[in-house]
Protein backbone atom coordinates (compact mmCIF):
# COMPACT_ATOMS: atom_id res chain seq x y z
CA UNK A 1 0.00 0.00 0.00
CA UNK A 2 3.07 2.20 -0.56
CA UNK A 3 1.57 3.94 -3.45
CA UNK A 4 -1.81 5.07 -1.84
CA UNK A 5 -1.31 8.74 -1.60
CA UNK A 6 -3.41 10.14 1.55
CA UNK A 7 -3.48 14.12 1.40
CA UNK A 8 -4.56 15.43 5.22
CA UNK A 9 -5.62 18.85 5.94
CA UNK A 10 -6.31 20.14 9.24
CA UNK A 11 -7.46 24.14 9.37
CA UNK A 12 -7.31 25.77 12.73
CA UNK A 13 -8.06 29.23 13.71
CA UNK A 14 -4.75 30.96 12.79
CA UNK A 15 -2.92 28.25 10.56
CA UNK A 16 -3.70 25.42 7.82
CA UNK A 17 -1.67 21.96 8.44
CA UNK A 18 -1.53 19.88 5.41
CA UNK A 19 0.12 16.57 4.53
CA UNK A 20 0.76 14.15 2.10
CA UNK A 21 1.62 10.36 3.18
CA UNK A 22 2.79 7.50 0.76
CA UNK A 23 1.10 4.91 2.55
CA UNK A 24 1.97 5.82 6.13
CA UNK A 25 4.62 7.42 5.89
CA UNK A 26 4.56 11.47 5.19
CA UNK A 27 5.92 12.46 2.15
CA UNK A 28 5.19 16.27 2.54
CA UNK A 29 4.31 18.35 5.51
CA UNK A 30 3.39 21.90 5.75
CA UNK A 31 2.19 24.59 8.42
CA UNK A 32 0.87 27.74 6.82
CA UNK A 33 0.54 30.44 9.27
CA UNK A 34 -2.25 33.06 9.10
CA UNK A 35 -1.84 36.84 9.85
CA UNK A 36 -4.77 38.35 11.57
CA UNK A 37 -4.25 40.54 8.28
CA UNK A 38 -5.04 38.03 6.20
CA UNK A 39 -8.22 36.63 7.91
CA UNK A 40 -9.63 40.34 9.07
CA UNK A 41 -11.85 40.56 5.60
CA UNK A 42 -13.53 37.26 6.07
CA UNK A 43 -16.62 37.75 8.93
CA UNK A 44 -17.40 34.11 9.21
CA UNK A 45 -15.11 30.98 9.01
CA UNK A 46 -16.76 29.76 5.95
CA UNK A 47 -15.94 32.72 4.09
CA UNK A 48 -12.20 31.63 4.15
CA UNK A 49 -13.08 28.65 2.06
CA UNK A 50 -11.43 29.72 -1.19
CA UNK A 51 -8.59 31.74 0.44
CA UNK A 52 -7.49 28.55 2.05
CA UNK A 53 -8.35 26.23 -0.75
CA UNK A 54 -5.95 28.23 -2.94
CA UNK A 55 -2.97 28.78 -0.61
CA UNK A 56 -3.42 24.69 -0.24
CA UNK A 57 -3.01 24.08 -3.91
CA UNK A 58 -0.01 26.52 -4.44
CA UNK A 59 1.53 24.84 -1.46
CA UNK A 60 1.42 21.68 -2.96
CA UNK A 61 2.04 22.68 -6.60
CA UNK A 62 5.58 24.55 -4.95
CA UNK A 63 5.75 21.24 -3.46
CA UNK A 64 5.93 19.44 -6.69
CA UNK A 65 2.94 17.37 -5.43
CA UNK A 66 0.53 15.40 -8.16
CA UNK A 67 -2.81 15.76 -7.07
CA UNK A 68 -3.81 13.41 -9.63
CA UNK A 69 -1.83 10.66 -7.90
CA UNK A 70 -4.17 11.17 -4.31
CA UNK A 71 -6.29 8.21 -3.82
CA UNK A 72 -8.22 9.68 -0.28
CA UNK A 73 -8.16 13.21 0.94
CA UNK A 74 -9.04 13.68 4.85
CA UNK A 75 -10.17 16.72 6.40
CA UNK A 76 -10.86 17.89 9.71
CA UNK A 77 -13.90 17.04 11.47
CA UNK A 78 -15.96 19.84 12.46
CA UNK A 79 -18.64 21.17 14.40
CA UNK A 80 -20.97 19.05 13.09
CA UNK A 81 -24.15 16.83 14.80
CA UNK A 82 -23.22 14.61 17.57
CA UNK A 83 -22.00 11.19 15.78
CA UNK A 84 -20.40 7.97 17.17
CA UNK A 85 -16.57 7.63 16.57
CA UNK A 86 -15.81 6.43 13.50
CA UNK A 87 -14.67 7.89 9.86
CA UNK A 88 -17.33 9.29 7.31
CA UNK A 89 -17.49 9.89 3.75
CA UNK A 90 -18.44 13.54 3.27
CA UNK A 91 -21.67 13.75 1.41
CA UNK A 92 -24.12 16.87 0.37
CA UNK A 93 -25.78 16.48 4.29
CA UNK A 94 -22.24 16.82 5.72
CA UNK A 95 -21.19 19.76 3.58
CA UNK A 96 -24.68 21.77 4.49
CA UNK A 97 -24.33 20.97 8.37
CA UNK A 98 -20.81 21.99 7.54
CA UNK A 99 -21.70 25.10 6.18
CA UNK A 100 -24.83 26.04 8.78
CA UNK A 101 -23.26 23.99 11.48
CA UNK A 102 -25.74 23.58 14.35
CA UNK A 103 -23.34 23.88 17.06
CA UNK A 104 -21.27 27.36 15.87
CA UNK A 105 -18.48 28.17 13.90
CA UNK A 106 -15.19 26.51 13.98
CA UNK A 107 -11.91 26.38 11.57
CA UNK A 108 -11.65 22.67 11.51
CA UNK A 109 -15.55 22.82 9.06
CA UNK A 110 -13.19 24.16 6.83
CA UNK A 111 -11.52 20.71 7.04
CA UNK A 112 -14.63 18.48 4.85
CA UNK A 113 -15.66 21.43 3.07
CA UNK A 114 -12.28 22.17 1.30
CA UNK A 115 -11.69 17.73 0.73
CA UNK A 116 -14.86 17.86 -0.62
CA UNK A 117 -14.13 20.06 -3.63
CA UNK A 118 -10.47 19.22 -4.29
CA UNK A 119 -11.81 15.43 -4.92
CA UNK A 120 -13.97 16.85 -7.62
CA UNK A 121 -11.04 17.62 -10.01
CA UNK A 122 -8.96 14.19 -8.91
CA UNK A 123 -10.64 11.47 -10.50
CA UNK A 124 -11.21 8.22 -8.29
CA UNK A 125 -10.40 10.54 -5.62
CA UNK A 126 -12.85 10.00 -1.67
CA UNK A 127 -13.36 12.81 0.42
CA UNK A 128 -13.75 11.02 4.72
CA UNK A 129 -13.68 12.86 7.81
CA UNK A 130 -12.42 10.72 10.99
CA UNK A 131 -13.23 10.90 14.84
CA UNK A 132 -14.62 15.00 14.65
CA UNK A 133 -14.55 16.86 17.79
CA UNK A 134 -18.89 15.93 18.18
CA UNK A 135 -18.06 12.53 18.37
CA UNK A 136 -20.76 11.60 21.00
CA UNK A 137 -19.86 8.01 23.20
CA UNK A 138 -21.83 9.95 26.40
CA UNK A 139 -23.63 7.47 29.10
CA UNK A 140 -26.72 8.79 29.65
CA UNK A 141 -26.30 9.04 33.11
CA UNK A 142 -23.23 12.02 31.98
CA UNK A 143 -25.78 13.65 30.41
CA UNK A 144 -27.42 15.54 33.03
CA UNK A 145 -26.34 18.80 33.98
CA UNK A 146 -28.75 19.64 36.71
CA UNK A 147 -31.79 21.41 35.30
CA UNK A 148 -34.00 20.05 32.10
CA UNK A 149 -33.24 23.30 30.63
CA UNK A 150 -29.31 22.25 29.80
CA UNK A 151 -27.62 19.13 29.47
CA UNK A 152 -24.28 18.53 28.82
CA UNK A 153 -22.46 17.70 25.49
CA UNK A 154 -19.85 16.09 24.09
CA UNK A 155 -16.79 18.10 22.51
CA UNK A 156 -13.60 17.33 22.80
CA UNK A 157 -10.30 16.48 20.81
CA UNK A 158 -11.77 13.02 19.17
CA UNK A 159 -9.30 12.36 16.92
CA UNK A 160 -6.17 12.73 18.91
CA UNK A 161 -7.26 11.21 21.89
CA UNK A 162 -8.31 8.21 20.02
CA UNK A 163 -5.11 7.93 17.90
CA UNK A 164 -3.42 7.93 21.50
CA UNK A 165 -5.49 5.75 23.26
CA UNK A 166 -5.27 2.97 20.32
CA UNK A 167 -1.41 3.27 19.93
CA UNK A 168 -0.91 3.03 23.76
CA UNK A 169 -3.15 0.04 23.26
CA UNK A 170 -0.82 -1.16 20.41
CA UNK A 171 2.24 -1.11 22.50
CA UNK A 172 1.02 -3.25 24.80
CA UNK A 173 -0.41 -5.54 22.87
CA UNK A 174 -4.06 -5.49 23.77
CA UNK A 175 -7.28 -4.32 22.24
CA UNK A 176 -8.32 -0.88 23.00
CA UNK A 177 -11.55 -1.90 22.88
CA UNK A 178 -10.28 -3.79 26.64
CA UNK A 179 -9.07 -1.29 28.14
CA UNK A 180 -10.00 1.65 30.88
CA UNK A 181 -8.36 4.37 29.82
CA UNK A 182 -8.05 8.55 30.96
CA UNK A 183 -6.59 10.99 28.28
CA UNK A 184 -5.67 13.68 28.79
CA UNK A 185 -5.26 16.66 25.31
CA UNK A 186 -3.24 19.38 26.66
CA UNK A 187 -3.30 22.57 24.18
CA UNK A 188 -4.90 25.82 23.76
CA UNK A 189 -8.10 23.71 24.80
CA UNK A 190 -7.86 21.13 27.43
CA UNK A 191 -10.27 17.95 27.36
CA UNK A 192 -9.98 14.97 29.54
CA UNK A 193 -11.98 11.40 29.12
CA UNK A 194 -12.98 8.39 30.12
CA UNK A 195 -12.13 5.47 27.79
CA UNK A 196 -14.48 2.68 28.95
CA UNK A 197 -13.63 -0.28 26.41
CA UNK A 198 -13.48 2.12 23.52
CA UNK A 199 -15.94 4.52 24.03
CA UNK A 200 -15.67 8.00 25.89
CA UNK A 201 -18.57 7.66 28.48
CA UNK A 202 -17.66 11.01 30.05
CA UNK A 203 -15.16 14.01 29.25
CA UNK A 204 -15.54 17.49 29.77
CA UNK A 205 -16.69 19.92 27.08
CA UNK A 206 -13.67 21.61 26.39
CA UNK A 207 -14.45 23.96 23.41
CA UNK A 208 -16.10 26.81 25.76
CA UNK A 209 -17.96 25.83 29.17
CA UNK A 210 -16.26 22.42 31.88
CA UNK A 211 -13.13 21.06 33.03
CA UNK A 212 -10.06 22.79 33.91
CA UNK A 213 -8.99 26.44 32.43
CA UNK A 214 -6.60 26.67 29.79
CA UNK A 215 -4.32 29.14 28.02
CA UNK A 216 -7.48 30.79 26.12
CA UNK A 217 -10.06 29.10 28.17
CA UNK A 218 -11.73 29.61 31.00
CA UNK A 219 -13.35 26.50 31.58
CA UNK A 220 -15.96 26.22 34.76
CA UNK A 221 -17.25 29.17 36.04
CA UNK A 222 -18.81 30.05 39.45
CA UNK A 223 -22.36 30.02 37.94
CA UNK A 224 -23.69 32.63 40.29
CA UNK A 225 -21.38 34.96 39.63
CA UNK A 226 -21.54 34.26 36.05
CA UNK A 227 -25.27 35.09 36.04
CA UNK A 228 -24.59 38.34 37.70
CA UNK A 229 -21.82 39.66 35.48
CA UNK A 230 -23.74 39.07 32.49
CA UNK A 231 -27.52 40.94 33.41
CA UNK A 232 -24.60 43.99 35.27
CA UNK A 233 -24.86 45.50 31.58
CA UNK A 234 -21.64 46.15 31.67
CA UNK A 235 -20.67 43.66 29.14
CA UNK A 236 -22.24 42.24 25.36
CA UNK A 237 -23.51 38.47 25.04
CA UNK A 238 -20.16 38.64 22.63
CA UNK A 239 -18.05 39.96 25.18
CA UNK A 240 -18.66 36.88 27.88
CA UNK A 241 -18.44 34.55 25.21
CA UNK A 242 -14.90 35.73 24.61
CA UNK A 243 -14.21 35.46 28.42
CA UNK A 244 -15.00 31.68 27.87
CA UNK A 245 -13.07 31.11 24.96
CA UNK A 246 -10.45 33.18 23.42
CA UNK A 247 -10.00 35.34 26.26
CA UNK A 248 -9.93 33.31 29.62
CA UNK A 249 -7.33 31.29 31.49
CA UNK A 250 -3.77 32.05 30.52
CA UNK A 251 -4.70 34.84 28.23
CA UNK A 252 -7.37 36.54 30.80
CA UNK A 253 -4.61 36.10 33.50
CA UNK A 254 -1.65 36.30 32.43
CA UNK A 255 -2.12 38.17 29.27
CA UNK A 256 -0.35 35.26 26.90
CA UNK A 257 -2.11 32.12 25.52
CA UNK A 258 1.68 30.68 25.49
CA UNK A 259 2.67 28.12 27.87
CA UNK A 260 6.25 28.61 27.03
CA UNK A 261 5.81 32.57 27.79
CA UNK A 262 4.60 31.45 31.04
CA UNK A 263 7.35 29.10 31.89
CA UNK A 264 10.09 32.42 31.40
CA UNK A 265 8.09 34.36 33.23
CA UNK A 266 8.22 31.45 36.20
CA UNK A 267 12.29 31.37 35.63
CA UNK A 268 12.29 35.19 35.43
CA UNK A 269 10.65 35.06 39.29
CA UNK A 270 7.02 36.09 38.37
CA UNK A 271 5.32 34.30 41.25
CA UNK A 272 2.09 35.11 40.06
CA UNK A 273 2.76 33.10 36.93
CA UNK A 274 4.04 29.97 39.02
CA UNK A 275 0.76 30.55 41.10
CA UNK A 276 -1.45 30.40 37.62
CA UNK A 277 0.57 27.92 35.89
CA UNK A 278 0.19 25.40 39.14
CA UNK A 279 -3.42 26.05 39.53
CA UNK A 280 -4.14 24.82 35.49
CA UNK A 281 -1.92 21.96 36.57
CA UNK A 282 -4.32 21.80 39.51
CA UNK A 283 -7.56 22.19 37.70
CA UNK A 284 -6.57 18.69 34.99
CA UNK A 285 -5.22 16.69 37.96
CA UNK A 286 -8.84 17.15 39.36
CA UNK A 287 -10.99 16.63 36.34
CA UNK A 288 -8.76 13.36 36.10
CA UNK A 289 -9.81 12.49 39.67
CA UNK A 290 -13.14 13.13 38.30
CA UNK A 291 -12.74 10.44 35.35
CA UNK A 292 -11.33 8.19 37.62
CA UNK A 293 -14.46 7.79 39.66
CA UNK A 294 -16.62 7.36 36.19
CA UNK A 295 -14.47 4.48 35.59
CA UNK A 296 -15.43 3.01 39.00
CA UNK A 297 -11.27 3.51 40.18
CA UNK A 298 -10.79 1.11 37.20
CA UNK A 299 -7.75 2.65 35.25
CA UNK A 300 -5.27 0.85 33.30
CA UNK A 301 -3.30 3.96 32.28
CA UNK A 302 -3.34 7.63 32.41
CA UNK A 303 -2.21 9.24 28.81
CA UNK A 304 -0.75 12.86 29.01
CA UNK A 305 -0.54 14.44 25.35
CA UNK A 306 -0.94 17.92 23.06
CA UNK A 307 1.68 20.51 23.08
CA UNK A 308 1.69 21.56 26.53
CA UNK A 309 2.72 18.02 27.06
CA UNK A 310 6.12 18.91 25.77
CA UNK A 311 6.92 20.91 29.00
CA UNK A 312 8.03 18.51 31.62
CA UNK A 313 7.41 20.45 34.70
CA UNK A 314 3.59 20.98 33.96
CA UNK A 315 3.59 17.42 33.27
CA UNK A 316 5.52 16.56 36.41
CA UNK A 317 2.82 18.87 38.58
CA UNK A 318 -0.40 16.50 36.92
CA UNK A 319 1.53 13.10 37.54
CA UNK A 320 2.41 14.22 41.68
CA UNK A 321 -1.72 13.82 41.89
CA UNK A 322 -2.57 11.48 39.75
CA UNK A 323 -0.02 8.75 39.94
CA UNK A 324 -1.46 5.88 42.34
CA UNK A 325 -4.68 5.88 40.14
CA UNK A 326 -2.76 4.59 37.31
CA UNK A 327 0.51 4.61 34.92
CA UNK A 328 1.11 7.77 33.97
CA UNK A 329 2.09 7.52 30.24
CA UNK A 330 3.36 11.11 28.11
CA UNK A 331 2.75 11.34 24.39
CA UNK A 332 3.99 15.03 23.59
CA UNK A 333 2.45 17.15 21.03
CA UNK A 334 -0.77 16.26 19.08
CA UNK A 335 0.15 14.52 15.69
CA UNK A 336 -3.13 14.62 14.08
CA UNK A 337 -1.64 14.65 10.79
CA UNK A 338 -0.89 10.70 10.92
CA UNK A 339 -4.39 10.15 12.58
CA UNK A 340 -6.30 11.31 9.66
CA UNK A 341 -3.69 9.58 7.45
CA UNK A 342 -3.79 6.21 9.07
CA UNK A 343 -7.80 6.16 9.37
CA UNK A 344 -7.83 7.04 5.59
CA UNK A 345 -5.25 4.22 5.36
CA UNK A 346 -7.76 1.37 7.21
CA UNK A 347 -10.58 2.00 4.81
CA UNK A 348 -8.12 1.49 2.23
CA UNK A 349 -6.83 -1.69 2.79
CA UNK A 350 -10.80 -2.55 4.00
CA UNK A 351 -9.69 -2.47 8.16
CA UNK A 352 -12.03 -0.25 8.87
CA UNK A 353 -15.69 0.06 6.94
CA UNK A 354 -16.74 3.69 6.78
CA UNK A 355 -19.93 5.31 7.65
CA UNK A 356 -22.45 7.34 6.49
CA UNK A 357 -23.21 10.83 7.62
CA UNK A 358 -27.09 10.63 8.00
Amino acid sequence: MKDVRILAINPGSTSTKIAVFQGSEPIFLKNIKHSPEELSPFQRITDQFQFRKDIILKELHDADINTEMVTVVMGRGGLLKPVSSGIYEVNEKMINDLINSPLGEHASNLGGLIAYDLIKSIPGARAFIADPIVVDELDEIARFAGHPLFERISIFHALNQKAIAREYSKAIRKKYEDLNLIVVHLGGGITVGAHCKGRVIDVNQGLDGEGPFTPERSGTLPMSQMVRLCFSGKYTEKQVLRMLKGEGGLVAYLGTNNALDVVKMMENGDEKASLIYHAMAYQVAKTVGEMYTVLKCEADAILITGGIAYDKFFVNLIQERVYKMAPVHVYPGEDEMKALAVNGLMVITGELEPKEYI
